[in-house]
């Protein structure tokens, strides 16, 4: 494993108005690396996942992509001070990005889902895309719904069409948010075992995620973050079992309780 960066984050933040909602976030993510970001809701976390590709501007510090600066020339941070659209869709190409929702468009079929970013940003051939795409979908076991329209299709399937679009783009770091937030509770299981497959290829991943018991799994590190900073940080290991700081303890207490012995006693 390359002990450089792929993704690196130094200082960052990030201010809508008055309200700083990001402040000296500082993370390396290395090829091969699974990062998961958690916290309690409008923590920072996807404001900080959008600004790893420039979806959200940032204002303080640097983002650096495979050793190139992210939106920016020189040291200013200022609306005026942005690289061209041209330049920054250059610098972020390693990445792609999966949605909590899976914008899909309800007029294309899923494999013409999967083909337009191919099509529109990378300006293949319609049979090279059609191959990449097709290969994409079978990578997440949808290659049976290539033909299908996204309406047919369960919350679950669109999002795994949703994970086979950023796969196609053919990425070396994927960033995810929340995939399984807009699922039902049984659906949960099918899109994380694709992301868990994708991990076991040796996929570089940053994913925001409520799902504790899959980030203490899967994870190389995990980041807790709270009111736009990170609060934790470390190996899975020791944040899920001993951590270090009250909040997190305070944080993590819920899942840590839940009973998962049925009940036997009759209910009144």
């Amino acid at each position: 494993m390359s002990t450089l960066p792929l993704l690196e984050l130094r200082n960052v933040g990030k201010a809508y108005g008055t309200h700083r909602v990001l402040e000296g976030f500082n993370l390396a993510v290395r090829p091969g690396e699974i990062v998961s970001l958690i916290g309690p809701s409008g923590s920072g976390k996807t404001t900080a996942l959008r600004c790893m590709n420039f979806l959200e501007t940032y204002d303080q510090g640097e983002i650096w992509i495979d050793g190139q600066l992210l939106g920016y020339s020189g040291p200013g941070r200022t609306p005026a001070d942005r690289d061209s659209p041209a330049q920054i869709d250059a610098v972020r190409r390693p990445l792609a990005m999966v949605f909590q929702q899976f914008n899909l468009w309800p007029h294309m079929t899923v494999r013409e889902n999967v083909m337009a970013p191919l099509l529109l940003g990378k300006r293949l051939a319609r049979a090279e895309a059609a191959a990449q795409a097709d290969a994409a979908l079978a990578r997440v076991g949808m290659a049976a719904k290539a033909a299908a329209y996204p309406a047919r299709l369960s919350g679950g399937q669109q999002q795994r069409v949703g994970i086979a679009r950023a796969l196609a783009l053919k990425p070396r770091l994927m960033l995810l948010d929340e995939p399984t937030s807009a699922l039902d509770p049984e659906l949960v299981e099918e899109v994380l075992q694709v992301v868990r497959s994708l991990a076991e290829e040796g996929m570089t991943m940053v994913m925001v995620t409520h799902e504790m018991s899959f980030a203490a799994q899967i994870s190389s590190q995990v980041v807790f973050m709270e009111a736009g900073r990170i609060v934790e940080t470390g190996a899975p290991g020791p944040m899920f079992q001993a951590p270090a700081t009250d909040r997190l303890r305070s944080f993590l207490a819920p899942w840590f309780n839940r009973s998962l012995v049925p009940r036997t006693e009759e209910v009144k």
